[in-house]
């Protein structure tokens, strides 16, 4: 071989089949369905009000339906950011966690986020009315998701404090205390659940099974600014996850800092998760396959995963979330229902067609 049959690749041009170029086409074309995706829902749900019809009657100076930009900017519009911000927040947060444990089963759910942030919500519906009155009429309809959110960071401080010793943080440690923390948590929100009276548990049942049809603007400005800035933050995490797939020795002869990359990439899934899951409840398989999914198609290099997975996990919540409305319409199915149903028997046919590919 001579040294000009292999200069193409030294001089750093595409070869047939680099996945550089096909993540950048990826990404292209995830921008492109999300796009389309989001166009396409702000016409879908059980009113006849179509963002196409409002926009074609202020162009040409037709009268508008004023009901019908009402549910398009009140309704349908928070609804839209809502699972973009949460779809793009749960699938960067399962790719992170996927690189940091070198565990293509991890999840966020590992950092004791949903178990925390599910007890905090359950607590505060069940004891809500014990809440001194003053307090409750300021929170108002925060009250939950306030609840949730705190949930989360608390138990994922506490999971921190406990796999962490002497300044090392102990990705194995944090696995199991993440599970048994989610074990206790568990327990104490089926003591609060068979507290519960009627009304109760229909609240906790709907707000589980995740749901984006209680967004509102308010709740949009209050999750965005977290769920913005993990999303900031992931990219510059990616060069180190890359390393860390070598193994930690590996990495750390890099020059990459293990310690402070491993802190940064929790609290970046527990800020991003926790506001996810305080504003839309329990919402499964976006984190686990989303990542799955673009591994196979664009490869491990989370430079490129990173964004494709938000691109991805948005316009696949989104896409959700208009089925969730229109399957049953008027009546609306909750979302993580169709997660769960579209999610796991095509989770379960990525592994059986991929299993020498995963090594599983």
């Amino acid at each position: 071989v001579t040294s000009d049959e292999i200069s193409p690749a030294r001089s750093g041009e595409s070869l047939p089949g680099d996945r550089r170029i096909i993540a950048a086409r990826a990404m292209v074309g995830l921008a492109v369905f999300l796009a389309l995706v989001s166009l396409v829902s702000l016409d879908v749900g059980a009113s006849g009000a179509s963002f196409l019809d409002i926009m074609t009657a202020t162009l040409t100076g037709r009268e508008v339906n004023q009901t019908d930009v009402i549910i398009l900017w009140d309704i349908r519009l928070p609804r839209l950011f809502m699972g973009v911000l949460v779809g793009a927040s749960l699938a960067v947060s399962g790719a992170v966690m996927q690189g940091l444990f070198r565990n293509p089963l991890a999840d966020p759910g590992l950092v004791g986020v949903g178990a925390g942030a599910g007890l905090g919500a359950i607590a505060a519906i069940v004891l809500g009315a014990a809440l001194p009155s003053g307090l409750a009429l300021a929170l108002g309809n925060y009250t939950v998701p306030i609840a949730a959110f705190l949930g989360g960071w608390l138990s994922t401080l506490l999971l921190y404090r406990v796999s962490t010793r002497n300044g090392r943080t102990s990705v194995a440690v944090m696995l199991l205390a993440g599970i048994a923390l989610g074990a206790l948590a568990g327990a104490l929100s089926g003591i609060l659940v068979y507290m519960a009276d009627d009304a109760q548990l229909r609240d906790l049942t709907f707000w589980g099974l995740g749901s984006l049809a209680g967004a509102t603007w308010a709740k949009v400005a209050a999750a965005a600014p977290l769920i913005f800035l993990a999303l900031a933050v992931a990219p510059f995490l990616a060069r180190s996850l890359n390393a860390l797939a070598l193994g930690a020795a590996s990495a750390a002869h890099l020059g990459i800092p293990i310690q402070r990359m491993k802190s940064i990439a929790i609290l970046t899934v527990a800020g991003a998760t926790g506001a996810a899951v305080a504003v839309s409840g329990g919402i499964g398989f976006i984190g686990i396959v989303v990542p799955h999914l673009l591994r196979i198609a664009i490869g491990p290099d989370h430079r490129y995963l990173l964004l494709n997975a938000a691109l991805l996990g948005a316009a696949l919540l989104v896409l959700a979330d208009m089925i969730s409305r229109s399957i049953i319409a008027p009546a609306e199915l909750p979302i993580g229902i169709v997660t769960a149903t579209l999610g796991g028997p095509f989770f379960l046919w990525i592994l059986l067609r991929n299993r020498n590919l995963l090594d599983l």
